[in-house]
């Protein structure tokens, strides 16, 4: 069994292996002609509950051949022109590359004398990453695993830079369109069932800051402690942009900290054109970024930015086994001072490789790309008589309803809305997400692919417009 061990006696052995799985998967993607095949949970569930997993197949190219039967074949492909669900974008080469490489070395980025250059990169990478926000000199942060974790971390921060213990007393503004993940941080920081303020959006799905400031207000009279505000820079559902200069100055009046979730909208801060969406982003006490997001990265690749070093003491846990207290004052730099977790992927590489390949123009003219394919995709919508459209896109997000002529019962479109993201999900031809607006259901295009061209798009609505109009004929059908 040492054979299977990754060391100096094995490197050939490594090399074959990850070759032989390296082709699989290039063969796979040159070949795929439907971001998925349509398989059911039914039917993919029966073969994956039959593997033994007690009798190993022993042999690479077996286990191969099992996984293309279990995985590969049946994957969500990302990479496919007609994905066009959910935040999840194409992966640029020089990423995965760096994938390979942090797996096979595997460092732990807790520690020092688990990574040595590995801290180092991330540490440079955050600064790099504060610097393109506007943070300012005092600014820090840490890598994490996503938009959720960074969230929880910032709003962690500003519970305990506020101005009392009482948690039932403590408030967190966000917009009524703002992440779950708001909610559920406070949930796990011990905020009462009443902590998370929504504030309403307007017309383009935007925090309406003059009701945040009425909120800010009564929150106050009313005695209680205004914790913190999140900006979304990049909303999940409408990629909307909060209005960040007049937020910020609410805050500062206030005495507020200021949160920007930017999981989705940080890769306007190497856009080439549209940098001046997120102005405003310079005031923030605390940014969250995905870059697995709008970078182009492999899941996962996120960070929290905090305008204050210091603020992250509230994370810090001294163990003698990991990180005593000496090696502070030995300025040992311990990226588990700064981290909600332990022991920690070295996730920092794959976008240095990513830089060090592409630059971070070559970043933002991919996420250009997609902007202007999704105002391209918006003018369509709002020319095409079969769909209403909600809001001209800020980033790279399309929401939109199919609504027939013939048809008026809001319930009825709702089904048949739901019906043809169901069939053309089942029928592999393209994958696309939903929500609702309204109270009603919509259909939603997130473009993260610069290989998306006007076409696709044209086709995938057709698509969808075909699914709706045979739901809602085999409805009249069934009515007569």
């Amino acid at each position: 069994m040492r054979s299977h061990l990754l060391n100096g006696l094995t490197a050939e052995h490594y090399r074959r292996s990850v070759t032989q799985g390296v082709e699989r998967v290039a063969a796979k993607l040159a070949t795929t002609e439907r971001p998925f095949t349509g398989v059911s949970v039914d039917a993919l569930t029966p073969r994956i509950d039959a593997v033994d997993l007690d009798r190993p197949l022993g042999d690479t190219a077996a286990v191969l051949d099992e996984l293309e039967d279990l995985y590969l074949r049946d994957a969500v492909y990302f990479h496919h022109p007609r994905y066009l669900a959910h935040l999840n974008c194409p992966v640029v080469i020089p990423a995965v590359l760096g994938e390979a490489v942090l797996s096979a070395v595997n460092s732990s980025l807790d520690t020092w004398d688990q990574s040595a250059g590995g801290t180092l990169i991330e540490r440079r990478l955050v600064d790099w990453t504060a610097e393109r926000i506007g943070l300012g000199p005092a600014a820090d942060g840490v890598f994490t695993s996503g938009g959720t974790q960074s969230n929880l971390q910032a709003l962690l921060l500003a519970r305990e830079e506020a101005k009392t213990e009482d948690l039932g007393r403590m408030r967190i503004f966000a917009s009524e369109v703002s992440h779950f993940s708001v909610k559920k941080s406070a949930k796990l920081l011990g905020l009462g069932p009443d902590a998370v303020v929504s504030v309403p959006v307007d017309q383009d799905k935007r925090m309406r800051t003059l009701a945040l400031a009425h909120e800010l207000e009564r929150c106050e009279r009313d005695g209680l402690v205004p914790m913190a505000v999140v900006a979304t820079a990049g909303t999940t559902d409408f990629g909307s942009i909060d209005p960040l200069p007049e937020i910020a100055e609410l805050c500062a009046r206030h005495g507020v900290w200021m949160h920007v979730d930017a999981a989705y909208g940080c890769g306007l801060l190497a856009s080439l054109k549209h940098r001046d969406r997120v102005d405003g982003i310079e005031h923030a006490d605390s940014v969250t970024v995905d870059y697995h997001k709008s970078f182009f990265q492999p899941v996962s690749s996120s960070a929290v930015l905090v305008r204050d070093a210091a603020t992250l003491r509230h994370a810090t846990y001294h163990a003698e086994y990991l990180n005593p207290r000496r090696m502070v004052e030995e300025r040992i730099p311990n990226q588990v001072d700064k981290s909600l977790q332990t022991t920690r992927r070295f996730d920092a590489l794959k976008l240095w490789m990513t830089l060090r390949v592409m630059g971070a123009d070559g970043i933002g003219e991919l996420f250009d790309q997609v902007c202007e394919l999704a105002r391209q995709g918006w003018e369509r919508l709002a020319a095409d008589p079969r769909y209403d459209v909600v809001v001209e896109p800020s980033l790279s997000t399309l929401v939109f309803r199919y609504v027939p002529a013939a048809v008026t019962d809001p319930a009825e479109i709702d089904r048949a809305n739901l019906y043809a993201r169901k069939a053309l999900f089942a029928s592999g031809d393209a994958v696309v997400a939903g929500t609702k607006v309204g109270g009603r259901h919509y259909l939603k295009f997130t473009l993260l692919n610069p290989e998306t061209t006007t076409a696709d798009i044209a086709a995938v609505l057709d698509l969808i417009a075909g699914h709706a109009e045979q739901y809602l004929g085999e409805s009249l059908d069934r009515a007569s």
